[in-house]
């Protein structure tokens, strides 16, 4: 257990799936992968042994936003593109909360990018889940910013032009301590990214691809199909060479002329080539390379897994300090001293 989770009370008694489902009938569309989602996150929430009152889901605008409805814990369903801000506030002043922030493609990179980016840098001590169906599924399919380029969708017509954020790279590039990638449908390795991202201290972001059965249906069937995943999933194992495909046939090296990544068949040649997953480096260049293997069309060759989980320091933690440094040398805050003093401006009108 975390320093962070520390501060959170215990649950006093033993909790189970049920206990985290509410009592509100679940609304999405039939078919989307919201739901196995749902029931991976309430069928996690027991093993964190935390007392349901010291849990809160915040969410933003979109299909995945319903979310904090569904749970059994204290939740808000804010605006548009602002859950990992007022989720910065409330983990900020509120240590002794487990805080978890659900949030869309549309949500989270299109107007919400500014507030996504600048929670990752901080390093606040949340959690974000991030469902990724790589179209605006409640306005009914448009294009959005993880749609590839060509989408053909009420927006776009004649195809998008927009060049996609692959979000995962996007999280390492904003300094993200913890990054992860998983499946609605892989319930098994959600729930272990789950659990990685729960003991994390600090910022952790989950990208979980996310079938939209009525606007983007089949948008990820290559990472699930069984023959077809085989050759297009790399899973990610902390300390495991970097091998996928039949029986371990293909492999990552790192090329010695550009530094880039690349995927080979494995021989006795270049077997000690191949690459050690490291997610604890220091530095996030190796992960951001492994980002860029998956190309946005066919998804081939997809990284899942916890692509970066290294120690930095946490913003709450640090601010906490700050406060308590404070009132050692100068005592406790004075507002009306404060709204009162003699830095004031006056206004002309």
């Amino acid at each position: 257990m975390t320093e962070a989770l520390k501060l959170v009370p215990k649950a006093e008694a033993k909790q189970s799936m049920k206990d985290f489902r509410s009592d509100q009938e679940v609304r999405w569309c039939p078919g989307c992968g919201d739901y196995a989602i749902l029931a991976a996150v309430q069928g996690f929430m027991p093993q964190l042994g935390l007392a349901k009152e010291n849990i809160v889901f915040i969410s933003g605008i979109g299909c995945s936003s319903r979310f904090p409805y569904y749970m059994n814990t204290y939740g808000m369903h804010s605006i548009h593109g602002r859950a990992p801000a007022i989720a910065t506030g409330l983990a900020s002043s509120r240590p002794d909360l487990s805080v978890w922030v659900v949030t869309g493609d549309g949500d989270a990179l299109s107007i919400g990018g500014n507030h996504l980016i600048h929670a990752l840098r901080r390093n606040v001590n949340l959690k974000i889940l991030l469902f990724n169906n790589r179209i605006y599924g409640l306005t009914k399919g448009q294009y959005s910013p993880t749609s590839e380029v060509g989408k053909v969708t009420k927006s776009t017509p004649m195809g998008s032009l927009d060049a996609p954020f692959n979000p995962v790279s996007l999280a390492l590039g904003a300094e993200a301590s913890f990054v992860a990638r998983t499946i609605d449908s892989d319930r098994k390795h959600l729930t272990e990214v789950l659990r990685a991202a729960a003991d994390h201290p600090g910022t952790a972001l989950v990208e979980i691809y996310q079938n939209c059965h009525i606007f983007n249906d089949g948008a990820f069937d290559a990472l699930k199909d069984k023959q077809r995943a085989e050759e297009a999933v790399i899973r990610l194992e902390h300390g495991q060479p970097i091998r996928f495909g039949p029986d371990g046939t293909k492999g990552v090296v790192r090329d010695r002329t550009t530094g880039d990544l690349e995927v080979v068949t494995v021989t006795p040649a270049n077997e000690a080539d191949i690459l050690v997953h490291d997610a604890t480096a220091p530095s996030p260049t190796t992960a951001f390379a492994l980002s860029r293997l998956a190309d946005p069309d066919t998804l081939h060759h997809t990284p899942i897994g916890v692509l970066r989980s290294a120690d930095r320091p946490v913003y709450d933690t640090l601010m906490a300090a700050q406060l308590d440094t404070a009132v050692e040398q100068n005592g406790k805050g004075d507002l009306t001293a404060l709204l009162t003093g003699g830095d004031s401006w006056k206004v002309i009108g």
